[in-house]
């Protein structure tokens, strides 16, 4: 799993299990791989490349990912069944009938030598769908305990049971403005979000954040890369870093918080990388009626990654995959190309 913020290659090693209806999993092994220099800047430009040359980034980062998987493979002494990629988006425009996650499935195995699945969102766009977000079959199925489901990553997102069926959405941007933020200031991120707890909220910028269009729609809706970089950077200047950092985590709780305000109360569970920021946290508990729930930090870590193991099972039984009642799709679909090493 590589998402919107940057941070590195999650790699986790799972197993499951099927028993009385429902399935059960184990985390076996798992690591974040933090990108080096370079592919953190290939993936940072690749939003604005040429078409040329982002087909050959594709095929670059499909061999880098299998590169790794197979010393995670060596290093950890296991041969797994198989390998289910995300990828790396670089655009997301359902509204005009595309998605793109890099890291070539065909290369992927080749470097890994393993059966890859890969590409889960193409088959949901294709039948008018988001495409996105990908995790609450995952939510649903194994983490079905829990009222809501938030992760905050990237972009933060949730997804809870209504009337028998899976609602889900993307809520906002999250870590990828508050990485960039923390950039400015010279640190990889915001450490248990002490700049921003150091900063001012700043009235103005809050609102102006608050009044994108995107946040009075109805779900299905997502958000990609485009959202931040054409949108919401351009808004953040002319403060100091933390106060645009303490604008952003209100921003954030308060964009989560509303929607579940309508919702029976009950346990949230939380997880993404934006679940170690112990002010977003704070802020997001004060502003709502439901039960915060911290899991094992494996699992606010790796529960992505996790979900995309997950999502690869599904699709090599044949099972649903892609909820349409998420995506808004015409049809559920068992999504994912598949590809041998051959």
């Amino acid at each position: 799993m590589s998402g919107s913020s940057l941070d590195g290659l999650d790699i986790a090693l799972v197993r499951f299990q099927e028993q009385d209806d429902k399935y059960h999993f184990q985390i076996l092994q798992a690591e974040t791989l933090p990108y080096p220099e370079h592919w953190t800047e290939q993936l940072s430009e690749a939003f604005h490349k040429q078409p040329e040359d982002l087909v050959q980034l594709d095929k670059d980062y499909g061999k880098y990912l299998g590169e790794q998987v197979l010393a995670f493979a060596k290093k950890h002494n296991v041969n797994p069944d198989f390998v289910a990629s995300h990828g790396h988006t670089i655009f997301h425009r359902p509204e005009e009938h595309y998605t793109l996650q890099i890291g070539d499935g065909q290369e992927l195995a080749k470097a890994c030598g393993f059966t890859v699945i890969n590409d889960f969102r193409s088959e949901d766009v294709s039948k008018g769908g988001q495409g996105a977000p990908l995790v609450p079959i995952g939510d649903k199925l194994l983490f079905g305990d829990y009222a809501i489901c938030l992760n905050i990553g990237g972009i933060a997102n949730l997804s809870y049971d209504e009337d028998g069926k899976r609602i889900a959405y993307d809520l906002c941007i999250a870590n990828q403005a508050l990485n960039y933020l923390a950039n400015m200031n010279g640190f990889d991120y915001d450490r248990d979000g002490e700049l921003a707890r150091s900063g001012k909220v700043d009235i103005t910028l809050l609102k102006q954040l608050n009044k994108h269009p995107f946040y009075g729609q109805l779900p299905p809706k997502s958000l990609g890369r485009e959202f931040f970089e054409t949108y919401q950077k351009e808004l953040l200047k002319d403060l100091p870093v933390p106060d645009m950092l303490a604008t952003f985590v209100e921003h954030i709780a308060l964009q989560i918080a509303l929607p579940i305000s309508f919702l029976p109360k009950g346990k949230l569970l939380c997880t993404g990388g934006g679940a170690r920021n112990k002010f977003l946290i704070e802020r997001l508990q004060a502003r709502t009626k439901h039960e915060v729930v911290m899991p094992e930090k494996q699992i606010i870590d790796y529960k992505e990654a996790l979900v995309f193991a997950f999502l690869g099972l599904l699709r090599l039984e044949g099972k649903t995959n892609v909820l349409a009642s998420v995506t808004g799709a015409e049809s559920d679909s068992s999504s994912g190309r598949i590809w041998k090493n051959n």
